[in-house]
């Protein structure tokens, strides 16, 4: 007889009564026979809210994204949107990406605030989720979703949410929305909905987002100098087909080649081992065509279009692949520099990022006298900053897992603008004979050297949970002293908001929200974080190494020392 845990037992009697369809009713039974292992990990926990909504594997239970746990989030959404909005009639905006079953739970969505007598508008085909931000807005709505799991494995699909000012959302109405959802049993979702309160977008919303991304993005970059500039662009069988090169034709730039072979929206994915632009793998065919095409840049987005990679020559000719540190670094400068010219930089402005990215914008930011401001892992907290600070303009702001953004008509990383942002950077560099490679040289020559590097580790289901926990608390008990022969000079817990200078022993508050990140500083001026994936089953380690401007040998000095920290955290 196999055993199953009494609490998840009883988790799983609840999903045999007729609340829930036979055919669930039915896998569930399979599982209890034939795969007791899957069972526990559908069981053994709810899906949470994490650093980008809810994301999670497809299939039953309390643990997977179907019908059931994306109804209950959406029900107990439409109750709390009722008591926040009491004298006014609710919208919601609803977009999806290209994932397996993404359309068919969005209409399950669609449905189910229908039914709570609130007016959908549900866009008729996959569209990035930075313009789900943008409709937000655009069409007065107090609250918008997208179905999508980002560059997640194929097995993945996801639920994110945005509040009336297109931004995700933050405490305390995550809390205040997860009590709520947490408060119902699946008897009391709604899932039959009048369809008169469902209306479809078709491409109304697209002309306007294109012409908000152009404004945005553009930079007095001549159309001699667009025609000039050759482009390389696959949307890694995603959402930005629909949308990048449409913006980038309108924008003025002719020569831009499609990677065909992924140009067509598939949730399995087919011919990258991740489509995720972080890897550089996921941009190899693009780079083959670069080459074919002797294009300038290669550019490539994830499934749901907020992360893009880019690839540039180097001073041999070679592509090379640009980190999302690097790609920050030059949009910022970049975008400081076009502000200046146009005399628009007085005082009220500002710049933003993460915790875990690189200290190198701060610099930028510092020498050009803008304000730069910093966040907890995930855009939902720049957009928070724009909203908190409507008296500052916000030039833009990204973090090192390839996303960015561009002014606050959209309220979350943007692969569309930030693409067009690229583009302009690239045309006005080959006027002069320029590259984004040598642009990143010569800043490393005027501020430093920087070097970033991520090491992720999976840990899957409920004993990868238990291990991660267990590396987290090792590291805040038994806390390095040195790193890569450096002296650990402060530790930065978020988890209790305090930052402990270990020369002294003295410490301050962070004020900042609380989160499970943990992050060392050293002597010499490198930077070592650690956090849990809100999103993945994976705990990340995020490095930033520095050496003065002038440094001999900086390349080879700071990858000895990013080996160095490495091999230490190897052995924990």
């Amino acid at each position: 007889m196999i055993y199953v845990a009494p609490e998840i037992l009883e988790r799983v009697n609840a999903w045999l009564t007729p609340t829930f369809d036979a055919k669930t009713q039915q896998t569930i039974k399979n599982m209890i026979a034939h795969d007791p292992e899957g069972l526990e990990d559908s069981f053994y926990k709810n899906l949470a809210f994490g650093t980008g909504g809810m994301r999670g594997i497809m299939g039953v239970g309390d643990n997977r994204i179907n019908k059931y746990t994306l109804g209950k989030n959406t029900q107990g959404i439409s109750n709390y949107l009722k008591k926040q909005f009491p004298d006014t009639p609710c919208k919601v905006a609803i977009a999806y990406d290209c994932r397996h079953n993404s359309k068919e739970l969005a209409q399950v969505v669609a449905q189910v605030f229908a039914a709570n007598n609130i007016q959908v508008f549900l866009f008729s085909e996959l569209r990035p989720t930075p313009e789900l931000s943008f409709a937000v807005k655009h069409l007065g709505c107090q609250c918008g979703i997208v179905l999508t799991a980002s560059h997640n494995p194929p097995e993945y699909n996801g639920y994110k949410v945005y509040w009336e000012d297109g931004g995700q959302l933050v405490p305390p109405q995550d809390e205040e929305i997860i009590a709520e959802i947490n408060s119902l049993t699946y008897d009391a979702i709604q899932f039959e909905g009048s369809s008169d309160l469902i209306t479809l977008i078709a491409t109304e919303v697209d002309e306007a987002f294109a012409q908000a991304s152009i404004k945005n993005g553009s930079f007095n970059t001549s159309a001699k100098a667009k025609e000039n500039l050759k482009i390389v662009f696959t949307s890694l069988h995603g959402t930005s087909i629909t949308m990048i090169p449409k913006v980038l034709e309108q924008a003025g730039y002719k020569n831009v080649f499609v990677v065909e072979e992924q140009a067509t929206p598939d949730g399995d994915f087919p011919t990258v081992a991740s489509p995720n632009p972080e890897e550089p793998e996921a941009l190899e065919m693009a780079i083959k065509l670069a080459d074919e095409k002797k294009a300038d840049i290669v550019i490539g987005t994830d499934p749901d279009c907020d992360r893009l990679g880019i690839a540039v020559r180097n001073n041999e000719g070679k592509m090379t692949i640009l980190n999302g540190n690097q790609a920050m670094v030059l949009m910022t400068h970049f975008l400081l520099t076009q502000w200046k010219k146009a005399g628009k930089l007085d005082g009220n402005q500002f710049v933003a990022s993460t915790i875990v990215s690189t200290p190198m914008v701060k610099a930028i930011a510092e020498d050009f006298g803008v304000e730069y401001k910093e966040g907890l892992t995930g855009f939902k907290w720049i957009a928070k900053m724009v909203k908190d600070f409507p008296e500052l303009d916000f030039i833009g702001g990204g973090e090192e897992s390839f996303g960015f953004m561009v002014g606050d008509f959209v309220r979350d990383k943007d692969a569309v603008t930030a693409t067009l942002l690229a583009c302009e950077m690239a045309a006005q560099l080959k006027k002069t004979n320029g590259t984004l490679y040598t642009y990143l040289s010569e800043l490393f020559e005027k501020y430093g050297n920087y070097k970033e590097a991520l090491i992720s580790i999976v840990k899957k289901g409920k004993k990868g949970a238990e291990e991660i926990v267990a590396m987290m608390k090792k590291l805040r008990e038994a806390p390095f002293h040195e790193i890569s022969g450096s002296q650990v000079i402060r530790l930065e817990d978020y988890a209790t908001g305090t930052s402990r200078d270990l020369t002294d022993n003295s410490e301050k508050i962070i004020e900042i929200p609380r989160s499970n990140v943990l992050i060392y500083y050293t002597e010499d001026g490198s930077k070592i974080a650690a956090r849990p994936s809100g999103t993945e089953p994976k705990i990340k380690f995020y490095m930033s190494v520095h050496c003065k401007p002038g440094t001999k040998n900086a390349e080879e000095v700071l990858q000895q020392k990013i080996k160095n920290i490495q091999q230490q955290l190897a052995v924990q």
